[in-house]
């Protein structure tokens, strides 16, 4: 706390989790997109000195145009897209956990990264984890990356009885304990497929060096 200061944070609805780390880390700017829960922490926050918004247009006027050190987007679904996008002229150096954007946004992240001259790391786990081995190797010296994979709840699932499987077991996932879209995904192996776009994406490799392995 002495030595880092936290300009701002945000969140959807969870406002009790956010005021907590108001207090923890003395914050002076947030943001609560959802507009029963801002209206909330307004009243809650009435006679404190904290700046409350309701979106991210208000990051021009937050930031006024300064570089901070470090940026963490976290925000799930496309949802993250527009606000990724909208801070890395705000930022020396962004890390990522949000994969939709970095799918279906990569074009126009990696485009805003080079403008505003931004560190990017990726932090979901494997992504992070490739990022850290390849430590800035180049694209012809990488033979195959291998992204492990559970298998999810049918991996050894007999194929006769696909045909019954219902969303109840298809949400009983052997190791991981996580949300119903995430499970579903993990089930359907749909999670492995957006990991290995995703892992294309940020390294500019071609698909025929990423694999999915899996192991249980």
């Amino acid at each position: 706390k002495k030595n880092i200061e936290i300009v701002l944070l945000t969140a959807n609805k969870n406002h009790i989790e956010l005021l907590k780390q108001v207090k923890v880390f003395n914050v002076k700017n947030i943001i609560i997109n959802d507009i029963k829960k801002f209206e909330q922490i307004k009243k809650l926050l009435k006679k404190k000195n904290i700046n409350i918004y309701n979106n991210f247009e208000s990051l021009d006027k937050i930031l006024n145009n300064k570089k901070i050190d470090y940026t963490m987007s976290a925000i799930s679904g496309i949802d993250g897209l527009k606000p990724t996008l909208k801070i890395i002229k705000f930022t020396k150096k962004i890390a990522i956990a949000n994969k939709e954007s970095i799918i279906c946004g990569w074009s126009l992240i990696s485009e805003k990264l080079k403008k505003y001259k931004t560190k990017f790391i990726p932090i979901d786990s494997e992504h992070f984890s490739i990022y850290s081995l390849l430590d800035n190797a180049k694209n012809e010296n990488i033979e195959k990356i291998f992204i492990t994979a559970s298998g999810g709840p049918f991996n050894d699932y007999p194929l006769n009885k696909f045909k019954s499987i219902t969303t109840k077991l298809a949400l009983k996932h052997p190791n991981w304990s996580m949300g119903k879209k995430i499970s579903i995904d993990s089930a359907t192996m749909m999670n492995k497929v957006f990991e290995i776009i995703e892992a294309k994406n940020i390294f500019n490799l071609s698909y025929r060096k990423l694999s999915i392995l899996v192991h249980p």
